[in-house]
Order: structure tokens, then C-alpha cells, then sequence
């Protein structure tokens, strides 16, 4: 896509600190006792290093504004539903309060494709978290830019249908509810002003959902706490996930996995068993 490869290759850098309050409010969101060795759990690096960008910078979706100017990061892709597709991502060091934190971030590549829904625009990002000069974690995220919901379009996902998920099968379930209250913490702890998470009319009117919509990398993040569960904090060397179907608040949501060997499926489904992500890992 030859109208956005300026954008392939630039590069920027922030810097954070984690302190005891951030590390707690995580905690406290996944009902999570601190671990034993002081350790934070895999999926915090998500709460580090965000955008601030200031409230005159923001787009009709809450998203920072993108524009062509050398100071935009990402391409103005002039779609107006984004949504965060997916990711891979490798473990290499632990984060614990105290350590001063270093991001990198490059756009890898910028591909338009046509789907069934549109126009598709993926905006691939390489990150790397250091924690002093240590690489904490390295990943690749796809960002995906979509046409508006045509007219009259139905609202998604579809409505909860007749089954319900079984978790035959799975090694390890876990049901819950994520509530409004939920959704609210986790775009605080990432700073996340998307509007598809908390502005129901918005959501419903503009975007096409049938509801709040819960974020890609909480289920993720749900999923990773699942597996932390199961397996010990910090075990995993690798996960990579897709978002499938959205989540919508207030509905139920299982999270289940299963081993084989050194790798690991996990996967989230709604309660009539749609599909609403899809992972694996690696121990």
C-alpha cells in the first residue's frame, strides 16, 4: 500500500517507571495477591509507556488523531473503526516495581486488504520493553482500521443464541462476567479513551456493536491470568493471540486452556459458545 510506506520504519521511544500504586491497582483489578518474589504477573507491561496524548489531540473515537505530520507515529488511515487484531509476544526478563522502563516501537509494515466487511488496513508494530537495559518483553501488535458499519447493518456480534459453551475437553475453566466496572479499571490502568469501552450509545450508534465492547487485550490479559493460575506467574515464554468475535460487557465469558507438552491452547468463548479469541503459548 504504497500511500502509507513512509510510515514503515518510523520509530519512537517512551520511558515509564513502575511504582507500588500502579503495581496494586493491576493486582487489585485481576483480584490478584501480590506474587511471592515481587514479580509482576505477564500482561502488565500493557499498562507502560501509553499514549498521552492531551484531550485537544483526541478523534471523535477517543484514539489519538493521526495526521501526515512527522510527529504522527501512525499513519492517518482514514477508516474509522480500529480495533487491535492481535499479538505475539515473547517473555524474556520479569518487571517489578521499582524498575525504570524503556520502550521502542517501530512500524513494521502497513497492508490494505479486502474483506468481507470492507476495506482492512493492518498496521503491524514491533515494541520492545526494557526494564534498565534489560529486554522485558518483545512484541509484535496488528492494528486493524475498518470501513464504517454500512447502514442498517446488524448489530455484532449477533445476539446469544441457543447453545452454550462446554468445556469438555479444556484442562483448565474459568467463567466470569466482565462488568462495566471492569472495563472502566482496565482502560484507566492503560490509559485506553477508546469509546467502544465505556460509551454505550457510542458503541451501539457509531460503531455497530451490540454493546460495551470488551477490550482485546483484557481477554488477553484474562487469559495470561488463567494461565498464571494454572501453570505459576511468569511461566510462559511465548503467546501469541487473535481476536476472533468481540466480547460484550455484561454477558459471560469462558476462558479456558489445555497442554500439550511445551505448548499450551488457550481460548475465550461466549456463553452460547461463539468463539471470541484464539491463543497459544508456550512454557
Amino acid at each position: 500500500m504504497s500511500e502509507w510506506q513512509a510510515w514503515v520504519g518510523r520509530r519512537q521511544t517512551q520511558t515509564d517507571r513502575i511504582d507500588d500504586g500502579l503495581a496494586a491497582r493491576w493486582l487489585a483489578t485481576l483480584d490478584r495477591a501480590a506474587p511471592a518474589d515481587g514479580a509482576m504477573p505477564q500482561a502488565f507491561h500493557w499498562c507502560l509507556c501509553l499514549p498521552d496524548a492531551p484531550m485537544a489531540r483526541l478523534g471523535p473515537d477517543g484514539h489519538p488523531l493521526r495526521d501526515d505530520s512527522p510527529a504522527s507515529f501512525l499513519p492517518p488511515v482514514p477508516l474509522p473503526r480500529r480495533m487491535w487484531a492481535s499479538s505475539k509476544i515473547e517473555f524474556h526478563a520479569r518487571l517489578r516495581p521499582g524498575d525504570s522502563i524503556t520502550r521502542h516501537s517501530r512500524v513494521a509494515s502497513v497492508t490494505e486488504k479486502q474483506g468481507g466487511s470492507g476495506r482492512l488496513v493492518f498496521v503491524d508494530v514491533e515494541h520492545e520493553t526494557l526494564a534498565g537495559e534489560i529486554l522485558a518483553v518483545r512484541e509484535t501488535q496488528s492494528i486493524v482500521y475498518r470501513d464504517a458499519a454500512p447502514a442498517g447493518a446488524p448489530a455484532v456480534p449477533p445476539p446469544p443464541g441457543s447453545g452454550r459453551f462446554d468445556s469438555a475437553g479444556w484442562e483448565a475453566h474459568r467463567a466470569l462476567t466482565p462488568s462495566e466496572a471492569l472495563l472502566f479499571r482496565y482502560s484507566a490502568l492503560t490509559f485506553n479513551s477508546h469509546r467502544i469501552h465505556y460509551d454505550a450509545p457510542y458503541a451501539q450508534g457509531e460503531e455497530g456493536y451490540r454493546g460495551l465492547v470488551v477490550h482485546g487485550p483484557l481477554t488477553a490479559t484474562l487469559l495470561l491470568d488463567l494461565a498464571q493460575r494454572h501453570f505459576g506467574d511468569n511461566t510462559l515464554t511465548r503467546l501469541a493471540f487473535r481476536g476472533v468475535s468481540p466480547a460484550i460487557a455484561g454477558e459471560e465469558l469462558h476462558l479456558v486452556l489445555r497442554e500439550a507438552g511445551e505448548a499450551v491452547e488457550l481460548g475465550a468463548f461466549a456463553g452460547d459458545g461463539r468463539q471470541v479469541m484464539s491463543a497459544s503459548a508456550t512454557l
